[in-house]
């Protein structure tokens, strides 16, 4: 006969419910065989009684595999609270885990949703500007005229209409496939000087620009109140172009057309024809000196900056200033510079401030502060990702634009002058010119160049095309090249 002993048997020696029971005859007890046969074999008697007992004469009890109970140390209550304690522990650190992977999913879900809807209004607003492009380009056609090359009394208009749509178009970026690396940038030195393309009388080239399409064409303006265009190659001057009232402090060199244009304190902004020697548009979009110009990258439109403390946008085809805008700070601006890609600009003020401006609504989107006097300088990469800007502080600060923050200051030695920053077209290289001429390679923001020839304060560099050359000009009266 088998015996089914309850769950609550337990073993009379450990006091434990036994997992292999068996039955003694002697005693009618239930022991444990493990330990009833380790009993037996030191003894060799019952341990209830103390009778003669052998391993053959044990009973094996056939059992369902008992529930064990705790053991006794696990049943008192610190031990309850323990397990209570522990097992709250681990449910809160498992809903803390899972609130941080909601707390990232919703990020990321928020990211996905602000990507797909600036996405969206990026899609829409081109749409919108793409139909509009195309109504205004009939529009324009039949109210404009080409720039003429032959004589002829300059057009003086100082109407001021309204902002067209079709001013904003995105220009595809340019890339050169061959640029000078930094080992053979390093080795430049100077292999030319020029020193009478301006009047010696009133000493002092304040401007400089190459023309993109031919950087062999060097315009400077000076403060003999002339703009020249220098053919580097032939080393000879192309045209002396007359008729500011004041020194010239702007100059640009249209990319496409023989065509330059230059600013001076007179409060005017002319558009000369290279080919005719003369002034063919008279632009008066100020009432004080103009301090900035820059071409927008259509090649049809100048932003202008003024101590008038406005910013005017003018075509150079008609004359007539389409915008003029200032803001609630009323300060006058040092200089100004579009973005590659048109769609905004930058402005610096005479109180340190570096201000963004959204061309299609005039608006100020962001402002960078941080300089210490006036600003003298500004520049966008080609890229369009970084800003670099210079003032009378002896630095040059570097801001990212997607971020809208500064993420680097060179500290240049005191009192050091910053009057000219440029980026080559890459975008790998970045000269300061001021006291002296530094070249910085981006990313790194080191330096692989210092120019000390000029015996005067520099007022512009740039780059010739994959920086193959540099250039630069100063208050010396000269004109220098640099090179391998």
């Amino acid at each position: 006969m088998l015996i089914y002993p309850s769950r609550s048997t337990v073993h009379p020696v450990s006091n434990e419910v036994p997992e292999h029971p068996c039955v003694s005859p002697v005693s009618n007890q239930v022991f444990e065989r493990r330990l009833i046969e380790k009993y037996i074999a030191e003894n060799g008697t019952d341990p209830m009684n103390g009778q003669p007992l052998s391993e053959d004469q044990l009973i094996d009890i056939k059992v369902s595999h008992p529930i064990r109970p705790k053991a006794p140390s696990s049943t008192s209550i610190p031990a309850i609270l323990k397990a209570l304690q522990d097992e709250w522990d681990a449910v809160m650190l498992h809903s803390f885990t899972l609130r941080q992977q909601l707390q990232t999913t919703r990020q990321e879900l928020s990211h996905a949703l602000y990507q797909h809807d600036a996405a969206c209004r990026v899609i829409a607003r081109l749409t919108k500007e793409v139909t509009a492009a195309r109504e205004g380009e009939r529009h324009i056609k039949t109210h404009t005229h080409m720039l003429a090359g032959g004589a002829g009394e300059p057009m003086e208009v100082s109407e001021q209409v309204g902002m067209i749509p079709e001013i904003i178009q995105k220009r595809g970026k340019t890339v050169p496939e061959e640029l000078v690396r930094t080992e053979d940038l390093s080795k430049y030195r100077q292999v030319a000087t020029h020193a009478g393309l301006h009047s010696a009388s009133v000493p002092g080239i304040l401007s400089l620009d190459l023309c993109p399409s031919d950087t062999n064409k060097v315009l400077t303006g000076g403060a003999d109140k002339n703009v020249v265009v220098f053919d580097k190659k032939e080393e000879q001057i192309i045209a002396t172009l007359k008729g500011h009232t004041k020194k010239v402090t702007s100059v640009i060199y249209h990319p496409s057309q023989s065509v330059v244009f230059s600013a001076s304190p007179d409060s005017t902004i002319r558009v000369w024809s290279v080919t005719g020697g003369n002034c063919v548009q008279v632009v008066r979009a100020h009432e004080a000196s103009v301090t900035g110009l820059s071409l927008h990258a259509t090649g049809d439109y100048l932003l202008s900056s003024s101590e008038d403390q406005y910013w005017a946008f003018s075509d150079i085809q008609t004359g007539r200033v389409l915008t003029k805008v200032t803001d609630e700070a009323g300060c006058a601006l040092t200089c100004a510079q579009f973005h590659p890609d048109g769609l905004i600009f930058g402005t610096g003020t005479a109180d340190s401030q570096i201000k963004i401006w959204d061309l299609k609504e005039r608006t100020n989107v962001a402002n960078f502060p941080g300089h210490i006097g006036p600003v003298t300088s500004i520049a966008f990469s080609e890229n369009g990702y970084y800003l670099a800007t210079g003032a009378q502080d002896s630095s040059v600060k570097l801001w990212d634009l997607r971020k809208l923050k500064n993420f680097k200051t060179i500290t240049l030695d005191n009192n050091y002058e910053v009057k000219s920053l440029v980026f080559d077209q890459s975008g790998t290289y970045l000269a300061v010119g001021g006291t002296d001429i530094r070249v910085y390679i981006c990313k790194q923001w080191s330096e692989v160049l210092n120019f000390t020839e000029h015996t005067g304060v520099v007022t512009g560099v740039a780059f010739g095309e994959h920086a193959q050359f540099l250039t630069s000009t100063g208050m010396d009266r000269s004109l220098k090249f640099y090179s391998l």
